[in-house]
């Protein structure tokens, strides 16, 4: 056989890209395996990747390479044949065909290329095992749904390429479309990345859906193509005229491979459609175990889809997945059949049910451990998808009760996983429908729930409202009424209504603590605490921190856990012990990684920048405050970018940048006024008069005019690069000085008062107001100013020129 033709594959119809450590490592395989079977659904490129193999091993095989085609066979025993023909080989009467081509290979060395098994799988499996039994030389590379099953077969699933990340250029995907795109006469720039790179993802880094997608680039731009991908079926119709009829479309890809399951096969399939994120053999028994599946046969089906490549096994975490294209072929199929509604309904249910259930490990169960506890909010995390989807269906079939107990028991969907408290959006849709057959009480303990969302997406009288609906009308569940009076008193003290705040807390240390709920009974601590700080009872507040760590530990949740922990920082750095705040704050940081909390992150690496910046760490300050801004604008939330600014402010004063201080100083002003916040600090209006002592007035005004007029982000980009310079104005500049101080006229009245050492009777009779009122005034005062004395504030107001009559 020296002397015949060494192969006969195909000239590449087109530029093969990527796949090369695949390449690589496949062909080293071949060292030692005989049988290699590369699996995957329609469209991955299992072809083009075993013709590139093969001919990359071409000259280590003396006999060559040959391919046999076996998509066109639709008859078992016409296999054997099929390869007899490729080796120009006819049978002698009274001999089996297969005996013929095994005894002319028995000392041949080559390779045999099986393309397109999946059809004829146990025809194949048989003619193949034959052909290595007697075939020393003879190496098989086949290409399947499906493994062939055969003792010495190993078994490749073939991946998508690979997706786009930091450097999209660079990943395999996007290169495919760019190259085709250019092959279908579309040149396209660097500006059109962010677009491919979307479109990448959506089509799972499916070859052949990106392929017809690059087709596509003649009429229509990648940005245009990723927003119609939806409907991709009809979308991506136009393919390679000279490719087989299955290839042509991505429909008949993914109907090809339909098509060989058995019915019980293709039931499953559709019913895991439901199944929007990753899931569990246990989450797949609950809802597709339904006649005609039972639940015994789940295992077995389930396997059956992965060996053919429409299910994705995650073998190390025991997790399974549908590509996108699969799940929408899977869905079109489920609405087309009449048990869409009893599935979805179930998806419901089932989801409800787990949530409830992770909801009880994750708060309200007393004992456990953080890892315990971190592991049920985790599963909720890892069923988020599931989650939107059940949801989805809840506001489309008007199943509104169970749609709001599922977003009342859903931590996943609240800002503990670092999200901008989307649970305020589904309840908001859910509660703007027809509520008659949904009880009042439910309303009422929703809106309680949704007073959360609220708060931590910085909607202060949003969350307060909503938080007041709910406690005017809920029962039943003490854990969502301890926590709305919670979110007022959170509301409130931002809001500069301490006084308010002050019985809200009450409330919820009552109801906490005659639940045993020492997750709300900390949350409540922690509240206390602030109000104490603000008050300026710094050995209060200190207690209350160490209270609220305690309970937290007791607990023992993740995050109210790291809440707890940045508190005591927060303490610590209000009676200035720097170093034990950076110890807790970093602690607290250590926590919020493990739970994948970005917004809470942020914040807390904003806090530990401070301090390090006043311990003089400035490389350290510089390094956490990118960070946290970085993720600040990641995560959208206000409060967080709030706590950035003032970092930012203290540490450009570290570095005696005195400008950049006021800058970052202006933004914070403008951020909390528009979230509703109390503003200024009497750390603030020590800074503006360092200000205008040293800059002057005019030039001070001029930078507080400018770091409020702003944005936020890009004050921060002035303010770390030590840029000053004022851009060319374009039409009027309004010029808005910076508060001359913190109190109100009234209140620098009696400040000045105090500095006469007079009694609260007293300054009454020169004001002509009561003593009780006096008596207000320098509780607000001590509040704003953050002392704790009369004579405290008597020498702040002797500092900053004050009269005293």
């Amino acid at each position: 056989m020296a002397d015949a033709p060494r192969h006969n594959l195909p000239v590449e119809p087109n530029r093969f890209v990527g796949r090369e450590r695949d390449i690589a490592d496949l062909c080293a395989l071949f060292d030692e395996t005989r049988a290699v079977t590369l699996c995957g659904v329609g469209g991955i490129g299992k072809t083009r990747l075993a013709m590139r193999v093969a001919d990359r091993l071409l000259g280590g095989f003396a006999d060559g390479a040959w391919l046999v085609e076996l998509a066109s066979i639709t008859r078992p025993e016409l296999v054997a044949q099929e390869i007899a023909e490729v080796f120009g080989l006819e049978s002698e009467r009274g001999q089996d065909l297969l005996d013929a081509v095994v005894a002319r290979l028995a000392g041949a060395r080559c390779l045999i290329l099986l393309d397109n098994c999946e059809h004829l799988i146990e025809a194949t499996a048989h003619v193949t095992a034959q052909l290595l039994a007697g075939c020393p030389g003879v190496r098989v590379l086949a290409t399947s749904r499906e493994a062939l099953r055969i003792p010495g077969e190993l078994m490749w699933h073939v991946p998508p390429l690979d997706l786009p990340g930091d450097d999209p250029a660079r990943a395999e995907s996007v290169r495919l479309f760019l190259n085709r795109a250019r092959a279908a006469g579309t040149r396209l720039g660097e500006e059109s990345l962010p677009d491919v790179a979307r479109l990448c993802h959506a089509l799972d880094g499916l070859p052949l859906a990106l392929e017809l997608a690059a087709a596509r680039t003649r009429m229509l731009s990648p940005g245009q193509i990723a927003d119609r991908i939806d409907d991709r079926f009809a979308l991506l119709t136009t393919g390679d005229r000279t490719a087989p009829a299955r290839q042509r479309t991505l429909a008949a890809a993914v109907e090809w491979s339909h098509d060989l399951l058995s019915q019980a096969e293709r039931t499953l399939l559709r019913r895991l459609s439901v199944l929007a994120g990753g899931f569990d053999l246990d989450l797949v028994e609950r809802v597709c175990a339904e006649p005609p599946l039972s639940e015994s046969r789940i295992v077995t089906l389930l396997g059956a889809l992965v060996d053919k490549s429409l299910v994705v096994c995650d073998a190390g975490r025991g997790r399974f997945r549908l590509l996108d294209t699969i799940r929408q072929f899977a869905a079109e199929r489920l609405a087309d059949s009449d048990e869409e509604r009893m599935v979805r309904d179930l998806h419901l249910r089932v989801l409800c049910k787990l949530q409830e259930r992770a909801f009880e490990t994750e708060f309200l169960t007393p004992g456990l451990t953080w890892q315990e506890r971190l592991a049920a909010h985790t599963g909720s995390r890892d069923r988020l998808d599931d989650q939107r989807a059940a949801l989805e269906w809840a506001l489309r079939s008007g199943n509104l009760t169970v749609g709001l107990r599922l977003c009342m028991r859903s931590s996943g969907l609240l800002s503990l996983g670092g999200a901008a408290a989307e649970v305020v959006g589904w309840i908001e849709r859910l509660l703007g429908q027809d509520l008659s057959r949904v009880p009042p009480e439910q309303v009422a303990l929703a809106k309680g729930y949704m007073a959360y969302g609220l708060l931590t997406r910085d909607d202060l009288d949003s969350g307060l409202n909503a938080a007041r609906e709910g406690l005017a009308g809920m029962a039943g569940d003490p854990f969502v009424l301890a926590t709305a009076h919670t979110v007022a008193a959170g509301a409130l003290l931002r809001m500069g209504r301490g006084d308010e705040a002050a019985g809200h807390i009450e409330a919820a240390l009552a109801v906490a603590r005659q639940q045993g709920d020492r997750f709300n009974e900390t949350g409540a601590l922690i509240e206390g605490s602030v109000h104490a700080l603000q008050r300026g009872r710094q050995r209060e507040g200190q207690r209350g921190a160490e209270e609220a760590h305690a309970a937290a530990t007791a607990h023992a949740h993740p995050w109210i856990l790291a809440m707890a922990t940045s508190h005591l920082g927060l303490a610590a750095e209000t009676r200035g012990d720097l170093e034990t705040a950076a110890e807790q704050y970093g602690a607290a940081i250590s926590w919020l990684r493990k739970l994948g909390n970005r917004g809470d992150l942020a914040q807390n690496l904003a806090r530990s920048s401070r301090v390090r910046a006043q311990l003089g760490d400035v490389l350290a300050a510089r390094e956490q405050l990118a960070e946290a801004l970085s993720v600040a604008r990641e995560c959208g939330l206000r409060q967080a970018l709030n706590r950035c600014m003032v970092s930012l402010s203290a540490l450009a004063r570290a570095e005696g940048d005195l400008e950049g201080a006021v800058l970052a100083s202006a933004a914070v002003a403008a951020l909390r006024e528009s979230m509703g916040q109390r503003t200024g600090s009497v750390k603030v209006d020590e800074l503006l008069s360092a200000a205008r002592a040293q800059l002057g007035e005019g030039r001070t005004t001029a930078l507080w005019s400018r770091g409020r007029s702003r944005p936020a982000f890009e004050v921060a980009t002035l303010v770390l690069e030590g840029r000053r310079t004022e851009p060319a104005a374009v039409g009027p500049v309004q010029v808005e000085p910076p508060p001359a101080a913190l109190l109100t006229i009234r209140e620098r009245e009696i400040a000045g008062l105090l500095t006469r050492g007079l009694s609260n009777k007293a300054i009454a009779g020169e004001l002509v107001i009561s003593p009780a009122t006096v008596a207000r005034h320098i509780a607000n005062i001590m509040e704003k100013l953050g002392y704790t004395s009369r004579a405290q504030i008597a020498v702040w107001a002797a500092e900053h020129g004050v009269p005293s009559a």
